[in-house]
């Protein structure tokens, strides 16, 4: 059942967004003044390839799983929509379907926006144009720096960027040793090789082998990093 307004920490997850709080303050009230809540279980379906584009969304609570389908029918995980991002704005601007299926990944609340009053903020705000320009130039960048990476550098640095990435969205600081940083986003080593484009078992060596080395520990539950410096230094190994 959706609840219509957002607890103070999703709310701070929207207003604490990277994008979202470099916009005015009155373009950021209109947006929020526009938004609707939607609250989601673990795995409930947001939105399917193939809608028609009527919302902009924005996570406010958990994450949105991108996937896709493969040809022998297998779900494959492109990213995760993390607290703070928007998404669905192309397909606000060219009209067309959409591309993937977004799934909630635990508990999730998202803020939508209706086509219609985006069309009216557009209007009504010139600065958002810019805005969505620089959002987009951010993810083409974004985008040619997984590629780079991928033909670059060996999967041990993609998995400790990585996993310093997830450390900078879900770290929560471990009670028993604040040093240590334990990542609250809980994804299985499948979901975490179709992130990197791997294997399951090659992540699970590399992962044995940062454990082996003191760097992260691996836990039922999820991963807790032990030591960000020393996962910094493998993410900036060059190719060998």
């Amino acid at each position: 059942m959706d609840e219509p307004i957002l607890t103070i920490e999703e709310r701070e997850a929207i207003n604490g967004g990277r994008w979202f709080s470099s916009l005015s303050p009155s373009l950021r009230h209109d947006i929020l003044r526009c938004t609707f809540v939607k609250r989601y279980k673990d795995g409930d379906l947001i939105c399917a390839r193939g809608d028609p584009p009527e919302q902009w969304i924005a996570c406010a609570k958990g994450a949105v799983r991108v996937s896709s389908t493969a040809v022998s029918g297998k779900q494959v995980t492109l990213t995760y929509v993390e607290p703070g991002i928007w998404f669905g704005d192309v397909a606000m601007f060219d009209g067309d379907r959409r591309t993937h299926d977004a799934y909630a990944h635990g508990d999730t609340t998202i803020v939508c926006v209706a086509r219609a009053d985006f069309q009216k903020i557009l209007a009504s705000h010139v600065e958002l144009y810019e805005a969505l320009m620089r959002l987009q130039a951010r993810r083409i960048r974004q985008l040619f720096g997984l590629v780079e990476d991928l033909n670059t550098l060996p999967l041990r640095a993609r998995l400790a960027k990585q996993l310093i990435h997830l450390v900078r969205s879900y770290g929560v600081p471990n009670l028993a040793d604040g040093s240590q940083m334990r990542i609250g986003l809980h994804l299985a080593q499948e979901e975490l090789a179709q992130l990197l484009g791997a294997s399951r078992q090659r992540v699970n060596q590399e992962l044995k082998a940062m454990e082996r080395e003191e760097v992260i520990r691996i836990e039922p539950g999820g991963l807790v990093v032990l030591d960000r410096a020393a996962l910094m230094r493998i993410s900036e190994a060059d190719d060998q």
